[in-house]
């Protein structure tokens, strides 16, 4: 497992019975967790004092429950600046357990010993966009969702990153990357973080287990002649760590060598010492 463990500004202090207790800078929150299925004996007082509790609805989704929990709050990562913020379904807009791979990410763009060039896809806030630009990349931001691409401008501009070469696109991305593949545009490496189920802005239906082989096909065609990584993020229950290393093995290794990895990603428990799963990765890259 890959373990986000480098953080100050963020604690998972426990989790349990379906939930978790996080720390974000000095705001603590309980979200639901599908993953902690164990019981817990609830020691640490701020599960009964956090600022804000996500209750689920029997009838689906749920709600914010706040106590003095402000609007919005900034969090840091390094020399990396985020804003967060209680979003519908259990949400703050930053996953910490992505931290791993910004620092995976940036040791190969500063080692690169050249320009690199990455497109960041299905980019949400811009977690990935940052790291990468801070390391000294060019980025392409992809996302559908306009107030998702705004949100991580203002991850960028809060990084110091305003003036970066970061060209930021609202466009559903499958149709973004068959365009970039007209223009004969390519990059060093791509990142993505599909989700499990979603619709573009023209309603196109994305369906993981149907679309993320072709997709991945799609966009080898922009790697350029000496990528350096492709990165595939995923949260797919039932979707093993192995199935994503086994595309990058097919689609991209095939052709360019290099090595595939792949694991879990996974936070630090305070409380109990153990790492709570959050997710998979699967990663191909140049030595």
């Amino acid at each position: 497992m890959w373990i986000a463990d480098q953080w100050r500004d963020y604690e998972l202090l426990d989790c349990g019975r379906g939930e978790r207790l996080e720390r974000w800078e000095k705001q603590y929150l309980v979200r639901p967790d599908p993953q902690a299925i164990w019981e817990t004996p609830r020691k640490n007082p701020a599960w009964k004092r956090a600022d804000a509790r996500y209750l689920r609805s029997h009838s689906g989704g749920g709600h914010w429950e706040k106590n003095t929990l402000p609007q919005s709050w900034k969090v840091h990562y390094g020399d990396l600046t985020f804003q967060v913020k209680p979003m519908n379904f259990k949400h703050t807009g930053l996953f910490p357990e992505q931290a791993v791979n910004w620092d995976f990410m940036a040791e190969k763009i500063r080692n690169a010993g050249r320009p690199v060039r990455v497109l960041n896809l299905f980019a949400y806030t811009g977690g990935a966009t940052v790291a990468c630009a801070k390391a000294g990349s060019s980025v392409c931001h992809v996302d559908a969702a306009k107030g998702m691409v705004a949100w991580a401008r203002e991850n960028a501009r809060l990084s110091g990153l305003e003036d970066a070469p970061i060209r930021w696109i609202v466009d559903d991305c499958a149709k973004f990357v068959e365009r970039e593949i007209r223009r004969r545009r390519t990059y060093d490496a791509i990142v993505m973080d599909p989700p499990s189920y979603g619709r573009g802005p023209g309603g196109e239906v994305w369906k993981l287990e149907e679309n993320l082989y072709p997709f991945i096909k799609l966009c080898a065609g922009v790697l350029s002649d000496k990528p350096l990584f492709v990165l595939i993020n995923s949260y797919t229950t039932g979707l093993a760590p192995s199935v994503l290393g086994y595309l990058l093995n097919l689609l991209v290794a095939g052709k360019y060598g290099g090595t595939c990895t792949w694991d879990e990603l996974g936070l630090p428990v305070t409380e109990t010492g153990l790492a709570l799963p959050c997710g998979a990765t699967g990663r191909w890259f140049v030595s």
